[in-house]
């Protein structure tokens, strides 16, 4: 149970906290995939609900950073 909740909130957080440290949504997106495949290669990842949870995570970190850029640039 503890798994498919990381896997629901934290890689959209690793990809918001990546996003503000590198100010590229892009290379966030890149950085978190990559942790989650090397998770994925060391078998922390046992089933495929759990990359299905991950990409869902992922997408929605994805959008949140772009929905947030877009409302930070607005108010400028």
């Amino acid at each position: 149970m503890i798994k498919y909740l990381s896997a629901l909130f934290f890689p959209g957080l690793l990809v918001l906290l990546f996003t503000r440290v590198t100010y590229n949504r892009v290379i966030a997106l890149i950085l978190t995939v990559a942790l989650i495949a090397a998770s994925v290669y060391k078998g922390y990842t046992d089933s495929f609900l759990l990359i299905v949870i991950d990409s869902f995570s992922l997408t929605v970190g994805f959008w949140y950073s772009k929905w947030l850029k877009d409302r930070r640039e607005s108010r400028i």
